[in-house]
């Protein structure tokens, strides 16, 4: 028996490396499926979409908050992997004690090459999780306060607007990169109406494609309410999913400021 503790704390026993993967997450099927766990990967929530070779192949459990167990026991997983901010914890209990369960928690970079390490150690791929996360170290210490010190508030939500604040993993990545959080004051993912967003009064904001797809409408719509403020639509999947789109960020932001110099930190 091979044991493991996930980063909950919770300890899981293995008799073998497992064969047969169901990923709750769709940042983590993503990192295992480039951890070269391709024919491993039997079951992924329907927001899985990267790859798309992935996404079409794969048999989906229904989503992350809303998981169709039936499916779950029907593939007789060898392991779970899932995260506790992603997952709802009922749910999670329920298959705790039916299968070995490996749940992440993402705050931090640190995390992030913590959990890839361990997914390297369970699935047998230390050197390719290595290599990955040297890849990743390397990347992030060359945007590292890339853009300009400004306040930027970053909505994940329409109607009402919703943001990442602080003791989040956005918060982290738009720190890393530079920008100050104009929610700091604000714990998660806090609502705020437009008299109190307009006290906040943020230089920039970023509009997140996901989880709510703002548009071209929506940021007409704001810039009324912050008629001085920089208002952009970014990529919501460079900052806020963790493992290996991750290395896309990079090349990411390096387009942002192209389209946008003033951004930058000269």
């Amino acid at each position: 028996m091979l044991g493991y503790t996930d980063q909950l704390g919770n300890e899981l026993r293995l008799a073998k490396k497992p064969q047969r993967i169901v990923s709750l997450v769709p940042s983590q099927s993503e990192l295992l499926w480039d951890l070269g766990l391709r024919e491993e990967l039997v079951g992924i929530t329907k927001f899985c979409v990267h790859p798309q070779q992935l996404f079409s192949s794969t048999l989906r459990v229904g989503g992350t908050k809303k998981l169709d167990m039936d499916k779950i026991r029907a593939l007789a997983p060898d392991v779970i992997i899932g995260n506790k901010e992603e997952n709802e914890r009922a749910q999670i209990e329920v298959l705790q004690a039916e299968f070995p369960v490996w749940m992440s928690d993402i705050y931090t970079f640190e995390d992030i090459f913590g959990m890839i390490r361990s997914m390297g150690e369970i699935f047998d791929k230390q050197t390719i999780a290595a290599n990955m996360i040297l890849k990743l170290q390397t990347s992030l210490s060359c945007i590292k306060n890339y853009f300009v010190k400004q306040q930027l508030a970053y909505f994940i939500w329409n109607a009402p607007y919703m943001f990442a604040a602080r003791n989040t993993f956005i918060d982290h990545v738009l720190t890393h990169v530079g920008f100050e959080n104009a929610l700091s004051a604000f714990d998660r993912y806090p609502s705020l109406d437009n008299k109190a967003l307009q006290s906040v009064a943020p230089e920039i904001c970023f509009l997140s494609s996901e989880p709510f797809p703002f548009k071209d409408k929506h940021v007409k719509a704001l810039q009324k309410i912050l008629p001085h403020t920089k208002i952009l639509i970014v990529d919501g999947e460079v900052f806020s999913w963790y493992g290996s789109r991750l290395l896309h960020l990079e090349e990411y932001l390096n387009k942002l400021a192209k389209h946008h110099p003033e951004l930058l930190n000269r």
